[in-house]
Parts: C-alpha cells; sequence; structure tokens
C-alpha cells in the first residue's frame, strides 16, 4: 500500500515569495513537445494541478482554449494572478487534488509541475480517470541540473542548504514508491518521457530564492536561521559570481496515457 504524505495546505505559505524567481522554468520547447504529443488543440481544457505560481498554466495557455489553475495555497494563486496579467484564459482556483471532482470538467491533459508527491497520487490518478477525456493524458513535469562539470558550482549551493535544513526534511522514506511504478498500477500506465537540455545565466539572488522556494528551507521552517542562510549563500556563490553562473538544466516530463 502507498502511503500518502499528510496534507498540509499551509506548507508553501512562506515560499511563494520566492518561487517564481528561483524555480528553474520549464523550456518552451518541452512544453510545445507535450502538447503535440498529446494532441493539444485550441479547442481542449488543460488543468494545472498544485500549480504554484502557474508557470506550466502559462505556458500551455497559448496552445489550448482554457487552462484551469489549481492550489491549495492563497499566497501561491495571488502570485500566479499577479504573473499571469493579462492571460484571459486562465482561471486560478483554491482546492488540492482532493477536491477534483465532475465540478471542474473534462480535460485533455492534466499537468503537474513538482506537485505530485505532495498528493495521495493513487487516488488522485482514480480521480483523474473519471475528468480525462478519451484520448488524453497526464504529464508530470520536473527538473535536475546534470552532473557535468559546468554545475560544479551547484554543490556549493546544495551544501549550505543542506546545514540548514530540518532532520526530517527529506519527504521520501526508504519505502518511498517512484511515479513511474504508482502510474504502472493506474489507468495511465502507457508512460514516455521527454526532456530538454538547456544552458542558462542564473545569478546568486536567484540562487537564495530558489532555497527560499524549497518547503524544506522555506522562510518560515527557518525561522530566525532564514537570514543567515541566504547570508552564507551569497558569501559563497558571489565569488563565483564574477565570472558569471551558468547552470545546464534540464527540464523533463514523464507523460501517461491509458493503454490502448
Amino acid at each position: 500500500m502507498i502511503e500518502p504524505l499528510p496534507f498540509k495546505p499551509g506548507r508553501f505559505h512562506s515560499a511563494a515569495a520566492s518561487y517564481e524567481q528561483g524555480r528553474t522554468p520549464y523550456a518552451p520547447a518541452l512544453i510545445r513537445r507535450v502538447a503535440a504529443v498529446c494532441g493539444l488543440r485550441a479547442h481542449h481544457r488543460v488543468l494545472d494541478l498544485g500549480c504554484g505560481t502557474g508557470a506550466l498554466a502559462r505556458g500551455f495557455a497559448p496552445l489550448a482554449g482554457e487552462v484551469l489553475a489549481i492550489d491549495p495555497e492563497p499566497a501561491m494563486l495571488e502570485a500566479g494572478r499577479e504573473a499571469a496579467g493579462e492571460a484571459a484564459n486562465i482561471r486560478f482556483l483554491r482546492g488540492s487534488s482532493y477536491d477534483l471532482g465532475a465540478a471542474q470538467g473534462r480535460f485533455r491533459l492534466v499537468v503537474m509541475g513538482r506537485s505530485f508527491h505532495w498528493m495521495d497520487r493513487v487516488d488522485t490518478l482514480r480521480r483523474l480517470d473519471g475528468m480525462i477525456e478519451a484520448g488524453g493524458a497526464v504529464a508530470l513535469f520536473h527538473d535536475h541540473s546534470p552532473a557535468v562539470p559546468e554545475n560544479a558550482w551547484l554543490e556549493r549551493w546544495r551544501e549550505v542548504r543542506r546545514r540548514y535544513e530540518p532532520p526530517d526534511a527529506d519527504y521520501r522514506g526508504p519505502n518511498w514508491v517512484r511515479h513511474e511504478a504508482v502510474l504502472l498500477d493506474s489507468p495511465f500506465a502507457r508512460l514516455e518521457c521527454f526532456g530538454v537540455i538547456e544552458r542558462r545565466d542564473v545569478t546568486v539572488e536567484a540562487m537564495v530564492a530558489r532555497a527560499f522556494s524549497m518547503s524544506s528551507t522555506s522562510p518560515a521552517r527557518l525561522g530566525g536561521q532564514a537570514e543567515a542562510m541566504a547570508a552564507e549563500l551569497r558569501a559563497v556563490l558571489a565569488p563565483l559570481a564574477a565570472a558569471g553562473l551558468k547552470e545546464v538544466a534540464m527540464t523533463g516530463a514523464l507523460v501517461a496515457w491509458r493503454n490502448r
């Protein structure tokens, strides 16, 4: 049995202010690729579940008729509305995977960016099976920094974060089940992976924001240690930034359809 993580709606409240600046953006080419393989058209609807500040909602909005962006954190939704600006076909709604049902309607594509692990994954996929139209899909987006020489400086950033993380920071216990295994036992058991690798310029302040955007090192989680971590990150990264900080980032998507 797969045990879901405890549902904590306020987990990212203090991280919301740093999320947009700090998190690695998904490559536009990746979003276009997922839209193409899922047959997304201008009349289709997309659900961005656990939308955060709506990066995926904004990415898919020009390719769909409507995007519904759902998140349990009001601060994230507020930041998402601000970032979406005049995008008329994005609708933000407070809620979680536990609120999914017929009231939200039908979708061609459901996307999740770094959010699926916080949900009751089995229950979420069961609910989505009744909401995704025939031929539609679920797409789980993620990112990581490959272990290439150009990314060597990131280990110094990680070392600082690790020193400030609480002992219970890792949500994945010894019995953690990977998303692929959960999907293979769900109605959405036909899987394909897509990814884009890019070299990007980053700044010291963006890396400080990235640390604060993580639930384990958010300002609320660190309390009085938050400014100490920020100061240490700046001290470690500033000399490196003098020559220009670059990151090689891979953004990817695990796309799952129903079996033919």
